[in-house]
């Protein structure tokens, strides 16, 4: 990474828009982490979550999707509650 330097008033606000939605969504990981009593920090969460594999399936039979998230460590399942798994899960 390096320095930015923004030199509109524009770009600077873009910045600074981006900085504090990166930020808002940071602790919001870190509360749902806190509700679902997940023992690890963001950073571990992030790290598991990155290893995580979804295969999508179309079928020929009837042209549907089949979709499933592959959870096959136990730092996966120990993630599982934050992730939205309501299709064929």
């Amino acid at each position: 990474m390096r320095l930015m330097f923004h030199f509109t008033e524009r770009r600077i606000e873009a910045h600074v828009c981006i900085c504090f939605i990166a930020y808002k969504i940071y602790k919001e990981l870190e509360r749902l982490i806190v509700i679902n009593k997940i023992g690890m920090s963001v950073d571990k969460v992030l790290d598991a979550a990155k290893t995580i594999t979804t295969i999508r399936i179309l079928l020929p039979e009837n042209g549907t999707h089949f979709t499933k998230t592959l959870f096959l460590t136990e730092k996966h399942l120990a993630v599982k509650p934050l992730f939205d798994l309501t299709d064929n899960e």
